[in-house]
């Protein structure tokens, strides 16, 4: 099968892919609980009911089962993403079931080390057996499905968290049999305030102590273990710690460990108290939230070490904000305080390693140099057991993965830990979880008191305006603030509006951003000056994309060059700090992006070096290749490459191997690039470049469409059709009015439509664009067929058909055939609808599979089938396209299909299943605000709650859908819902 899944449900619920490990986001908190749900039996099917109990509880919605359908839809679509060719999750009667053919489970790896483990001990191979338990309990990451709840889940975290206990004692008596009992003691101390009512722990303990000369902490063990158990349960220790307290007593020689067996201990270690926290940061202000949320790491509970993690980008302030929070928490850690700088993102030192840190941390805890071991096991081993019974505050700056940090985290319960870093290490478990903290910019408030912190109250409180401006200016980030103020404060004769003029001109930011010791060009300058020139001229060229990110196909196009050979410079400036990747995209594809001063900084370089004709060629070189790859990924998706009108800009021609890489799921690749696309066709239409922005507009409005993006719909196409008219570009500009009209026909603002629509007609009849023309008549006949007039719409349906069919639009003329039996239902022409829509059926299969278009073909045919009170037919075509519409994720498709659904099943008499699936239909229509098909839905909606005798909700039902009947300007539907509200009263 293509991709291996490892399934990780010892700590927090995770997913990762390959043989990278690669994590697979899981999305929101329902989604978890239901594959958290079926890992608990994988390969066993997990009702859709039980699911819905785990995720609500008592009181789940109408929607209940459809949202866990969604759900579930969402985690394939993830699974697939992470390049994972089979189903995962297949649907099973009555739910779903979890493949484990291929895939890995850490429970089941758990399991398996255990067992090996027990083998081996009854072998006699001790050390092995200690390997393989200790191999098996490193598997933790915390408490089993920590973050997800439902009693199913729980029980199955609490039988989990037994193995876990017994595999540790049974590890435990293994070292107790190899002579190690000194070294056990602080851990199994800790292990027994965790557990206090653990028998069998706290024999091991108490042997431990006895064992290593302790007898009278071994007493005072089983004494407390008396005083607990009486208090708690009403009874005394069981028969195994009596006899071994007896045994302790009379000092029984079987008590002692077998010689052979008995361990180096290592030498005694004078305590030391280190205080390693660098200075706090000066004019420190802002992050109130932040420094709360980590004051919960010092709260009276010490039953587990605290761990807090500040993450965010370069210069955000994660370091200041632990100092700051470090020196006000000091006093809680009187056994002292560590600090480390990992380097982790330090462009001029390797990150430093744990073995490292831990060698310096353990001579600051007073051990000698010569006892401190070369093993990184053995060392962090004697770190923890050091930090066992102490109160230490341990400060990590700077980490770049979690396994720099793992090998430093204490064992002790008392201790805390407050890591920084860029990246999240979801391996770190927080606890609480309110001092995982992600910082984002400050806010504007606080960012001016930072300002006036630096440059004073006297300066800055009359110009609040001014400051104000200045902080967005530096995107009110700590480092840049700092930077701006330092400059403001060196030249007193200066005013804060002054510096907003210079920083506002972009060309001169970096100027006024270099001061001091601060010297960002300079920087910038230096690093780039080493840079292979091939590198250098990528930096160049990125910087002239208006885009948020992108990937190795961007670098490829302003380059004029290979993928290969684009990725392997990106790696140059990322290596260099110059760029930093933000993530794996759906596509599988690398997405790298710009710091703010850096971008500034490379198109400063490109304006200097590059000629103003080799800017604009690579900027078009980008713009062409991204339109031929949404061009292809429009047609894939179903629409076909004779839907639209497009231009007749020359596409740039690119590896088909690419292609299929980028594409194999069109609509992702939207996704992943939806953002830089919207960029793209703004700089294309701000740049003259009127042809490459309408047909980009174009080729993403199927995308925009199915996934509800409609402000990025607008944008897209205002931007786009200002450029044209500016050029005198009829096409386009009938091109973008047909969008925007199809845009406001999507929202039922019918008469807006038709006035886009109609300007349209009348670009593409002037342009002799006859193709056009049909778009245009179709969508106006859909105008005309929602506003309750089949009759005019009819006749522009029919002359769409015929201009389709000799423009050869397959697509087109599927879509007309399936308006037309619409309105020939409308009309009471039920043979003639049929003859349409099975003829739109039949031809959308033929076309292209599972699309869009053919969902709403067999959603026309359903209503048919409805009206010729052919029940069984309706459904199934009714239920085919509601499968189509969930895979697309298209929600407003899903509404439709929904409503023809629930009037289906009202029709054979099931009401009750027709008010649910009718409510869940509602509910999405009102979510996408829809309000045509919303009223519809409302209309049936007050049918069904009639005849279920509930009055009062049919007539709130019936009132609502004419109210959005009205705003829709849907005048015979209005009518409908007046007639029904009548006859409600009468």
């Amino acid at each position: 099968m293509g991709g291996q899944l490892s399934f990780k449900v010892l700590g927090p619920l995770a997913v990762s892919a390959g043989e990278e490990e690669e994590t697979v986001p899981l999305g929101g908190g329902r989604q978890r609980t239901i594959l958290a749900l079926l890992a608990l039996t994988p390969g066993r099917v997990v009702p859709v009911d039980t699911m819905v109990d785990a995720v609500w509880n008592s009181s789940p919605p109408p929607t209940a089962r459809t949202q866990v359908a969604i759900c579930v839809a969402a985690l394939r679509k993830l699974f697939k993403s992470a390049g994972v060719t089979d189903d995962v999750i297949v649907t099973a009667h009555p739910g779903y079931v979890l493949n484990t053919e291929g895939h890995r489970f850490d429970s089941a790896d758990f399991s398996g080390l255990v067992q090996q483990a027990e083998q081996t001990a009854e072998e006699g191979r001790l050390p092995d057996a200690a390997q393989l338990y200790a191999q098996a309990l490193r598997l933790w990451r915390g408490p089993a499905f920590a973050g997800v709840g439902g009693q199913p889940v729980e029980d199955e975290a609490a039988r989990l968290e037994e193995h876990r206990l017994n595999a540790y004692d049974d590890l435990t008596l293994v070292h107790l049999e190899l002579g190690r009992h000194q070294e056990l003691i602080p851990e199994l101390a800790a292990m027994v305030r965790e557990h206090p009512l653990r028998e069998r722990t706290r024999h091991h303990l108490m042997l431990a102590q006895y064992r290593s000369g302790r007898r009278a902490d071994a007493m005072e063990t089983y004494r407390d273990a008396r005083d607990q158990f009486i208090e708690e349960l009403g009874i005394d220790p069981g028969p195994d710690l009596n006899e071994l307290h007896d045994a302790i007593l009379r000092d029984d020689p079987s008590l002692a460990p077998a010689p052979s067996s008995a361990a180096r201990r290592p030498a005694l270690v004078t305590p030391a108290i280190p205080s390693e926290l660098p200075p706090d940061v000066p004019a420190f202000t802002g992050r109130s939230e932040e420094l709360a949320a980590l004051d919960s790491l010092v709260s009276d509970d010490d039953s587990s070490c605290s761990i807090g993690l500040v993450t965010g980008a370069a210069g955000i302030g994660k370091s200041g904000l632990a100092m700051r929070w470090a020196f006000s928490a000091a006093g809680h850690f009187p056994d002292g305080q560590l600090f480390a700088d990992l380097c982790g993102y330090d462009e001029h030192r390797e990150p430093v390693t744990a073995h490292e840190i831990l060698s310096r941390f353990l001579r600051s805890l007073g051990v000698p140099g010569e006892q401190i071991p070369d093993d990184l096991e053995e060392r962090t081993a004697l770190y923890r057991s050091l930090l066992a019974d102490r109160r230490v505050l341990v400060v990590l700056d700077n980490a770049r993965t979690y396994a720099q940090v793992r090998p430093l985290l204490p064992g002790g319960k008392r201790c805390c830990v407050l890591a920084t870093s860029r990246d999240q290490m979801e391996d770190l478990l927080t606890w609480p979880s309110r001092a995982r903290i992600h910082l984002g910019p400050l806010s504007e408030e606080e960012a001016v008191d930072l300002l006036t912190a630096i440059v004073g109250e006297r300066r800055i409180a009359p110009a609040r305006a001014d400051a104000a401006r200045l902080v967005e200016l530096c995107d009110r980030l700590p480092l840049a603030l700092r930077i701006a103020a330092a400059r403001l404060a060196s030249k007193p004769h200066w005013t804060a509006r002054y510096l907003v003029g210079r920083l506002s001109d972009e060309r001169r930011r970096l100027d006024e951003l270099s001061q001091g010791e601060s010297q960002v060009r300079a920087s910038l300058a230096l690093s780039y000056r080493y840079l292979p020139s091939e590198a250098a001229r990528l930096l160049r060229r990125l910087g002239l994309l208006d885009v948020p990110d992108f990937t190795a196909w961007s670098g490829a196009a302003v380059l004029n060059k290979e993928v290969l050979d684009a990725e392997r410079l990106i790696e140059d400036l990322v290596d260099a700090q110059f760029l930093e990747v933000v993530n794996v995209d759906a596509t599988g594809q690398l997405r790298y992006r710009f710091h703010t001063l850096v971008r500034l900084y490379a198109g400063e370089r490109a304006r200097q070096e590059d000629s103003e004709p080799d800017r604009l060629a690579a900027l078009t070189r980008y713009l062409r290749t991204l339109l031929t790859i949404a061009e292809e990924a429009d047609r894939r998706e179903g629409a076909g490459k004779d839907t639209w009108v497009h231009s007749g800009v020359q596409r740039r021609r690119i590896d088909s191997a690419l292609t299929d890489e980028l594409l194999a799921v069109p609509l992702e690749w939207f996704e992943a690039e939806r953002l830089a696309l919207v960029a793209s066709v703004q700089q294309a239409a701000r740049i003259g470049q009127a042809e490459l922005a309408w047909d980009l507009t174009v080729s993403a409005l199927v995308f925009f469409g199915t996934r509800s993006y409609t402000d990025d719909w607008r944008t897209c196409c205002q931007a786009a059709a200002e450029a044209a008219h500016t050029v005198g570009d009829l096409c386009g500009q009938g091109a973008m009015h047909f969008g925007l009209g199809t845009l406001e026909l999507s929202y039922s603002r019918l008469e807006n439509a038709a006035s886009y629509l109609d300007k349209a007609l009348r670009f593409y009849t002037e342009a002799g664009e006859d193709h056009g023309r049909a778009m245009a008549l179709r969508s106006l006949g859909q105008s005309d067929r929602m506003r309750g007039d089949p009759d005019t719409a009819m006749p522009r349906f029919t002359e769409a058909l015929v201009l389709f069919r000799a423009a050869g639009d397959l697509f087109g003329e599927v879509h007309t055939l399936h308006n037309m039996a619409e309105a020939e239902l409308d009309r009471g022409h039920l043979e003639a609808a049929m003859r349409c829509a099975q003829e739109a059926v039949r031809l959308e299969e033929k076309r292209a599979p599972d699309t869009r278009n053919l969902a709403q073909a067999l959603y026309r045919l359903g209503r048919v089938h409805l009206a010729l009170d052919e029940l069984p037919a309706a459904e199934e075509a009714f239920l085919r396209a509601v499968r189509i519409v969930k895979e697309k994720t298209d929600m407003v498709g899903l509404a439709h299909t929904l409503l023809g659904l629930g009037e289906t099943r009202l029709s054979r008499g099931d009401a009750q299943l027709a008010e649910t699936t009718l409510t869940d239909a509602l509910e999405i229509a009102e979510e996408c605000r829809s309000p045509l098909v919303a009223g519809r839905i409302g209309l049936v909606l007050g049918e069904v709650s009639h005849g279920l005798g509930k009055t009062d909700a049919a007539r709130t039902y019936l009132r609502t859908a004419q109210q959005r009947f009205a705003a829709a300007g849907a005048t015979v539907w209005e009518l409908r819902a007046a007639e029904a509200l009548g006859a409600l009263v009468s």
